[in-house]
């Protein structure tokens, strides 16, 4: 294992009637291309604070390079996502950076506004402390971080039913720690997926700018609506 960091962010295109689904209600197909292109600027500009000239952006679909270029910082290394589920696809893309990176790497998703460098120096400290495995749990039963030192097959192997659901943060420790790998457990922080998430993170006062004006306006939950996909 090398000192170096590297930040793997796995992102998806920002287009109207793909990015951010759930809170289309609320925000309108527009706004929400434009919320996630907030989201993965803000991520990438993140990583590249914490591994400058190790930080790299896995992208989908496959045809979204130059729309995923002109909104990270110079020098993000874009690789296109390969695979089925999300399992698959985090798994291909860790074997990518592996190839050209050894040392400590992080992986990112772009629906946590909240995320800091800090968590991202949290994450380095545990694995560098004797930890195989960091995560970040997400309000909604996912993870936003998980950092290794070496691939960790056992990272993404959990049922396939499973991605997108309650239950991946807690299947993915089950897995890990069957496989007798030490797992460390960051802040719990909210993702920006639904209205909920919306009105919750529109009340914090540590709230980006940039995600505070995207979010400003009629975002009110009507019933029913938090459970459009």
């Amino acid at each position: 294992m090398t000192d170096e960091r590297a930040v793997l962010v796995m992102a998806k295109a920002p287009r109207p009637g793909l990015a951010k689904t759930r809170l289309a209600p609320i925000l309108g197909d527009d706004r929400c291309a434009s919320l996630q292109a907030a989201l993965i600027t803000r991520a990438a500009t993140t990583a590249t604070a914490v591994a400058p000239g190790a930080t790299f952006l896995a992208f989908d679909p496959p045809d979204s390079r130059d729309e995923l270029a002109g909104l990270v910082p110079p020098g993000v290394e874009l690789l296109p996502q390969r695979g089925g589920h999300l399992g698959e696809r985090m798994a291909a893309a860790v074997t990518d950076v592996y190839a050209v990176h050894q040392g400590l790497l992080a992986v990112v998703g772009t629906d946590i506004p909240l995320l800091e460098a800090r968590h991202l120096h949290d994450a380095s400290a545990a694995l560098a402390g004797g930890d195989d495995v960091v995560l970040g749990p997400a309000y909604d039963g996912g993870y936003y971080l998980a950092g290794m030192t070496r691939p960790v097959p056992s990272l993404f192997d959990i049922d396939p039913e499973l991605w997108g659901g309650p239950g991946v943060l807690a299947a993915t420790v089950t897995r890990v720690e069957a496989n007798g790998l030490r797992c460390h457990l960051l802040e719990v922080l909210r993702d920006l997926d639904t209205p909920e998430d919306a009105v919750a993170l529109a009340a914090e006062p540590t709230l980006p700018s940039a995600f505070r004006s995207l979010l400003a306006g009629p975002v009110a939950v009507s019933p029913g609506e938090s459970s459009r996909g």
